[in-house]
């Protein structure tokens, strides 16, 4: 299993961080040793809106070889989602069977055309902002609809993290994994 992790310039690093540390630990405890991924972005560098930056293993590259891309969010998809060459780039994930977000990665999905006729949500200062992307908005901490998984607030990256290990690699997986970070949610 393959998965591309978006970074982009006004990213929040804690959308990123809270969803790959338990998938990381997937592939670490041997629960999925075939787990691969790449730091992918349209830039040379992406840097959070305090200046904390990091250089991607991929720029620009198609990302229709992946089994899983997944958006976090920040402040820089207000931009992002009205920016065509990154949308152009990101359509290059039409392929790909899961597309996943969280929290306003989901205005990138959906200014992409992800999220078209799908249930969906987002930070929940964003929900509107979200509506004309979707057919409705969630209010829930994780929505799955079809090809696409979208999670909440900051604090639901975790939480993504934890629900994509346990759909990945069942429920001895998400336990042990929930049991090494002590995750009490």
């Amino acid at each position: 299993m393959k998965i591309a992790y978006i970074i982009f310039n006004g990213i929040n690093w804690l959308d990123l961080a809270g969803v790959y540390e338990p998938i990381s630990i997937l592939r670490s405890a041997g629960y999925r040793p075939d787990l691969q991924w790449d730091i992918c972005s349209w830039t040379p560098e992406a840097a959070d809106e305090g200046g904390l930056r990091v250089q991607p293993t991929l720029v620009g590259s198609d990302l229709g070889g992946y089994d899983a891309i997944i958006v976090p969010g920040g402040k820089g998809t207000r931009a992002l989602q009205h920016d065509e060459g990154f949308l152009q780039w990101l359509r290059t994930a039409g392929p790909v069977p899961l597309k996943i977000s969280v929290c306003t990665g989901s205005l990138l999905l959906g200014a992409a055309g992800f999220l078209q006729d799908k249930t969906a949500t987002t930070h929940f200062k964003s929900y509107e902002a979200l509506a004309p992307y979707c057919r409705s908005v969630s209010h829930e901490r994780i929505t799955e609809d079809g090809d696409c998984i979208t999670a909440g607030a900051v604090t639901a990256s975790i939480d993504l993290g934890l629900y994509l290990c346990r759909k990945w690699a069942g429920d001895e997986a998400d336990v042990y994994i929930r049991h090494i970070m002590d995750y009490r949610g």
